[in-house]
């Protein structure tokens, strides 16, 4: 299995991030990843913690909430669906119960790459740096790296069931 780096950018005009990672997976796999909520609690978050669907509504207009424990805490996340197309793009809100007032915009993009991989770039857009930045100084890339790995290793063990 390849290793892929994640990117993670912090814009320093705009309270945006950005995160771009490629899988070793076609786009309508790692969508499928991110849609289906038994296999996005199985990847998404750090390894330390399980993650728990709670409320899954995956179409535009839809609503979403999932909680992960880890390390002895409890934290949870909510949002909704503002766009859901198909194997190209998901466009939601993505909110920490804990700051239920910083609000992020989040656009996914599944790009198609030769030899059936897949570019995820994600957009994340916020209010203000202050909720950015405590975002980014939160550990949410830990969350993310692992996440991702944890991604691949479910995709790679698909296409092994597969062959």
């Amino acid at each position: 299995m390849t290793k892929h780096e994640t990117e993670i950018t912090a814009d320093p005009k705009v309270p945006t991030i950005e995160i771009t990672r490629e899988f070793d997976a076609t786009p309508e796999r790692v969508f499928n990843a991110h849609v289906d909520p038994e296999l996005y609690a199985q990847w998404t978050g750090p390894r330390a913690s399980n993650t728990k669907i709670t409320r899954w509504d995956v179409r535009t207009g839809g609503e979403w909430a999932f909680s992960g424990e880890g390390g002895g805490e409890t934290y949870s996340f909510f949002g909704s669906f503002h766009e859901v197309r198909p194997n190209e793009r998901i466009v939601w809100t993505f909110t920490y119960e804990g700051d239920p007032d910083g609000v992020f915009l989040e656009t996914l993009t599944f790009e198609r790459l030769e030899g059936g991989r897949t570019r995820l770039r994600v957009l994340s857009v916020t209010q203000d740096f202050e909720t950015r930045d405590g975002m980014l100084a939160s550990g949410m890339d830990i969350g993310v790296n692992e996440g991702y790995e944890k991604l691949d290793e479910m995709l790679e063990a698909q296409s092994k069931e597969e062959a």
